[in-house]
C-alpha cells in the first residue's frame, strides 16, 4: 500500500474513530452542496436563461436561510453559453472536472442539453430540470436525466388540439433549424397526422439570428390560418412582424420555450392574441407554488412580478431540494438518484411530479395562455378565445 493512501486511512481514522471511511462525493462538503449550470446568459436567449437561474436562487436562498439542507447550504455556479452548443460543452467540462460540481442544473435550450449529454452521461452525473422538451432526452432512456417540464410532444398535441376545435386545419410551422426547432416540428407532424392532416407550410430559421425574410416568403404563399412556432423570442418576435406585413393575420401560437414575457416585450403592440402553451403554472394564480414564489419575491430588492421562466427555476430548485432532503445526510450521486426516483405525484404546490426507476419524465402539465393588449399573458380557461380572470387579474398580468 502506498504511502499516501496509508496516511489517508490515518487521517480519516483518527478523525472518525470507528467510523467506516469513505471518499467524498464531487460537490459535496461538510456544510456546503455544489450544483453547476450552463445557461444562455447573454445572446438572443438571455432573458430565458437569467429568469431560470433567478427564479432557482430565489428558492435556494431561502432554504439556505433556514439553514440549508441536512446542515449544507446550496451553491450554484452559473456560466454562461450564449445559447452556444460549443460554449456549453466547454462550461459542462469545466464544472464536472474543475468545479467538481456534484449535479448539473437548469441549462438551457436543446442543443445545449444534447452537447452536454455525452458529457455527464459518461461521468455519470446527474442532469437535472433541462429547459428544453425534446424527446431525445426521454427516448433512449438516461438515468443521469431528470425532466420536470412536459415535453414538446404533450404541448404541440395540446396547440394542434386547440386549433381543430376552432375548426382551423391549415396549420403552417415556423422553426429554428436546430435540434430543438426539428423536435418541436415533428411533434407538430405527429399531433396533425393521427389526425389524418399535414402540414400546410413550413419556413425556418438558424439558430441565433433573426433573417426571417424566406421563411415568411415560404409560409405566406400557402396562406394558412394558424401557424405554430418553435423559436426563442427574438426570431418569433421578428418572424411576427414581418408576416403582419403581409397583410395576413392567421393565429400564432408558440411553445413555452419561446420565453412568453420576453416574447411579448419584444413583439409591444403585436403581442395581442399570440398564444403560447406553458408547462407551469400561471405566475398570478392566487395559491399553490404561483403564491409561494411571488411572497418571497416581494421581500427582494429588485420587486417584480415573476415570469414563467422564473416560476420553472423555482419549481426545479424546490424539486431538487426535495431530492436531496429524501437522499439523507450521507449524500451521493447514487442516493439523490433514488430519492428522486421514490417521488410519487409529490406535490410541490399546485404542480405534481412524478418519477420512476425507468422514466425520469416528472410532468406533462401544459396549459394554454393568451396575450392580451398591454403585453401581458393570461391562461385560455375555455375552448373560446377569452381568457376568463378577474379585472384585478388583468391588470396585474399587463404590469
Amino acid at each position: 500500500m502506498s504511502s499516501p493512501i496509508r496516511s489517508s486511512i490515518a487521517v480519516c481514522l483518527m478523525f472518525m474513530g470507528a467510523a467506516v471511511c469513505r471518499a467524498e462525493s464531487p460537490g459535496v462538503t461538510r456544510d456546503a452542496i455544489v450544483l453547476g449550470q450552463s445557461a444562455a446568459l447573454s445572446g438572443p436567449a438571455a432573458a430565458i436563461g437569467q429568469a431560470m437561474r433567478d427564479g432557482a436562487l430565489t428558492y435556494f436562498e431561502h432554504v439556505n436561510a433556514g439553514g440549508g439542507v441536512h446542515g449544507r447550504q446550496i451553491k450554484l455556479v452559473s456560466l454562461d453559453d450564449g445559447f452556444e452548443p460549443d460554449r456549453t460543452k466547454q462550461n459542462t467540462h469545466k464544472l464536472i472536472q474543475e468545479k467538481r460540481v456534484f449535479a448539473l442544473f437548469g441549462y438551457t435550450g436543446t442543443s445545449s442539453a444534447y452537447a452536454a449529454l455525452p458529457i455527464f452521461s459518461y461521468e455519470a452525473v446527474p442532469f437535472f430540470a433541462p429547459y428544453t422538451g425534446t424527446e431525445g432526452l426521454r427516448i433512449p432512456f438516461n438515468r443521469f436525466v431528470f425532466n420536470i417540464r412536459a415535453s414538446y410532444t404533450d404541448e404541440t398535441e395540446r396547440l394542434v388540439d386547440w386549433l381543430v376545435s376552432q375548426r382551423k386545419t391549415r396549420i403552417a410551422v415556423f422553426y429554428e433549424a436546430d435540434s430543438h426547432g426539428q423536435a418541436g416540428y415533428e411533434g407538430v407532424q405527429d399531433a396533425l397526422a393521427s389526425r389524418k392532416m399535414k402540414i400546410a407550410a413550413k419556413g425556418s430559421v438558424w439558430r441565433n439570428t433573426t433573417d426571417v425574410a424566406g421563411a415568411v416568403a415560404l409560409i405566406s404563399a400557402e396562406r394558412p390560418q394558424a401557424i405554430i412556432m418553435i423559436s426563442t423570442y427574438k426570431a418569433a418576435a421578428e418572424f411576427i412582424k414581418a408576416y403582419n406585413k403581409t397583410g395576413e393575420r392567421p393565429e400564432y401560437l408558440n411553445v413555452s420555450l419561446v420565453g412568453a414575457e420576453a416574447l411579448a416585450k419584444e413583439l409591444g403592440r403585436d403581442a395581442h392574441g399570440v398564444i403560447v402553451s406553458q408547462v407551469v403554472p400561471f405566475p398570478l394564480y392566487p395559491s399553490g407554488i404561483a403564491r409561494e414564489m411571488r411572497t418571497l419575491v416581494a421581500g427582494r430588492t429588485a420587486e417584480r412580478v415573476p415570469s414563467y421562466n422564473d416560476i420553472e427555476g423555482y419549481i426545479a430548485a424546490k424539486a431538487f431540494v426535495e431530492g436531496l432532503r429524501r437522499a439523507g445526510p450521507d449524500l451521493t450521486r447514487e442516493k439523490f438518484i433514488a430519492a428522486l426516483e421514490s417521488f410519487r405525484n409529490v406535490d410541490l404546490g399546485q404542480y405534481h411530479l412524478t418519477f420512476g426507476a425507468t422514466d425520469h419524465s416528472g410532468s406533462e402539465h401544459v396549459e394554454m395562455t393568451v396575450a392580451i393588449g398591454t403585453g401581458g399573458f393570461l391562461p385560455i380557461t375555455t375552448r373560446s378565445r377569452t381568457a376568463a380572470e378577474s379585472p384585478a387579474l388583468v391588470q396585474a398580468a399587463a404590469r
